[in-house]
């Protein structure tokens, strides 16, 4: 297996952007969370509005895609990049250590995402 430079993932309840960096490359992908039609009624403003298997389900889909990067940046605007971290540790506890990052970010462009992942890296030379 193969670990690449760097990893970021602005995740938020509906879908985790990953992009993977190296000096020579820049990838992006999307994990869609789980839709369903259920109409639940969660208990506080606080409390889950999806069913918490399509939580777990949707981590671990964004874990897997996660899963060879050496470093992990965790962005977000909300609680998920929270859920998501304390998903690692219990259910990750490999990948959990290579987060060097959690940062609250709302809903950057695909431009800022991109410059702020560079500059967290230190990635210098123009990347795809």
């Amino acid at each position: 297996m193969t670990l690449h430079a760097g990893s970021a993932v602005w995740i938020d309840h509906q879908e985790a952007r990953v992009f993977r960096v190296t000096p020579g490359s820049f990838v992006e992908s999307v994990v869609q969370a789980p839709a369903h039609h259920t109409h639940r009624h969660p208990k506080g403003p606080t409390a889950e509005h999806h069913h918490p298997d399509d939580m777990h389900r949707f981590f671990a889909d964004v874990a897997k895609a996660l899963e060879n990067a050496e470093r992990i940046l965790i962005m977000g605007p909300s609680t998920a990049k929270l859920q998501f971290l304390r998903y690692l540790r219990e259910h990750a506890p490999a990948l959990e250590p290579r987060v060097v990052g959690i940062e609250t970010v709302d809903h950057p462009t695909d431009r800022q995402i991109i410059a702020h992942i560079k500059h967290h890296f230190g990635v210098t030379n123009r990347v795809r």
